[in-house]
């Protein structure tokens, strides 16, 4: 027969702590925490507006190249103008709508850990 292996022991938390779900009812109505949802709504209100002015943006240059069809005879060392506009274009307008974007939501998080600190 085999020897017998450690006995085994149960750990339990003392009967008088505070559970995890105790604290978070204790706590759900702190200022932090309407804080932290009044960040993540101007956050999600920000990249939404800043989604829809990128679409708004394409959805007018591909109407503009759908109801301009002299546009798309233009030629610029044999590149069809559209194919810049769309190629050259676009990509400038990227990055500046996500630096945009980037400086706007480092603004909200500092208004954030302004108010968090008083």
């Amino acid at each position: 027969m085999s020897a017998p292996g450690p006995r085994r022991v149960r750990v339990t938390a003392p009967a008088d702590a505070p559970t995890a779900r105790h604290a978070a009812q204790r706590d759900s109505s702190s200022v932090e925490d309407i804080h932290v949802r009044s960040l993540v709504r101007s956050q999600l209100r920000l990249s939404l507006t800043v989604a829809l002015g990128f679409l708004v943006i394409l959805v007018v240059l591909a109407v503009l190249v759908s109801l301009w069809p002299r546009i798309q005879e233009m030629r610029v060392a044999t590149i069809p103008w559209t194919w810049l506009l769309l190629g050259l274009g676009v990509y400038p307008l990227i990055w500046s709508a996500a630096a945009l974007y980037n400086r706007a939501c480092a603004r909200n998080e500092a208004r954030y850990r302004f108010l968090a600190r008083r």
